[in-house]
């Protein structure tokens, strides 16, 4: 990806010249209607900002992995879950993530939530949960209820 100086928001949340891409290949892990957008990267500082959109009624991976992130909500509402917090998020809110936490977003219903990621740009492979994983998380009812959608 070459570095631009300016790359101009082109509206609901585009920018140009930035291809709209699938938030991961089909079949990798388990996800819902989200979209990415590369918006930056650089060799020389190894990152790469990323903006991220889940649609109504989808979600992100439930994941973790040893690479910590900082995402920062530009649009809408939702919820995240961050170790084995369930944390309410809004526009303009910071949200740390740290390496090996288990992590996923979820929108508001009825809303887009929209933000960006920045991470190494060299980075390793999310962790998927087993089944051991899922019934730990699901032992806390607010995890559970958070993963089945409520």
């Amino acid at each position: 990806m070459k570095t631009k100086a300016v790359r101009p928001f082109s509206g609901d949340f585009r920018w140009q010249d930035v291809e709209l891409l699938r938030y991961k290949d089909a079949g990798a892990a388990p996800f819902k209607d989200v979209t990415r957008q590369v918006l930056f990267e650089d060799p020389a500082i190894a990152a790469q900002l990323r903006y991220f959109e889940v649609s109504p009624g989808g979600y992100s991976t439930l994941e973790r992995h040893q690479h910590a992130h900082a995402v920062l909500i530009l649009r809408g509402r939702g919820r995240v879950l961050v170790g084995e917090e369930v944390l309410s998020v809004e526009t303009n809110d910071l949200v740390s993530i740290p390496g090996m936490c288990w992590h996923q977003f979820r929108p508001a219903a009825g809303e887009p939530l929209g933000f960006l990621c920045m991470v190494n740009a060299e980075r390793d492979k999310p962790q998927l949960p087993g089944e051991a994983d899922l019934a730990g998380l699901r032992r806390d009812p607010r995890i559970a209820a958070f993963l089945d959608g409520q």
